[in-house]
């Protein structure tokens, strides 16, 4: 069985970052992920997706990543049940990131050359290829 989702979107809040009592990081998130096609009004819609990431991927997102931020995300959808305070049962569905990537400059009055060199390799953070057109395959 498979279960992949692939998203881009932009950040909608700052993540948080909490951890579990036995000390293993979570960032909650929610992605505003456009639709490929505009409703009754003319006008992009969009989906408001809750996210989670675990662990070291989990401090990374939440140190480098801000509300309006563009993030791609890599995981599986999951879904979970609660009783809430009312006796009522509670359905969520979320995506639980495996990986991500902050998919353009963050934008702040840090010096930019000072953040790229910092940011680790896992964010997709490197420099574009040098590659003539002459040289793609297609």
């Amino acid at each position: 069985m498979i279960n992949n989702v692939s998203l881009v979107g932009r950040l909608t809040r700052d993540p948080e970052l909490k951890y579990t009592p036995s000390n293993i990081a979570i960032t909650t998130f929610n992605l505003a992920v456009n639709r490929n096609f505009k409703g009754a009004n003319g006008e992009r819609e969009a989906d408001f997706i809750n996210c989670m990431i675990w662990r070291k991927q989990a401090e990374l997102l939440a140190e480098w990543c801000k509300k309006g931020n563009l993030v791609g995300i890599t995981g599986r959808i999951q879904t979970r049940s609660y009783d809430n305070q009312q006796g009522q049962r509670v359905y969520v569905t979320e995506v639980v990131a495996d990986t991500f990537q902050l998919l353009e400059k963050r934008d702040n009055s840090a010096n930019q050359s000072n953040i790229e060199e910092q940011m680790p390799a896992s964010f997709g953070a490197t420099n574009p290829l040098d590659i003539s057109d002459d040289d793609m395959p297609f």
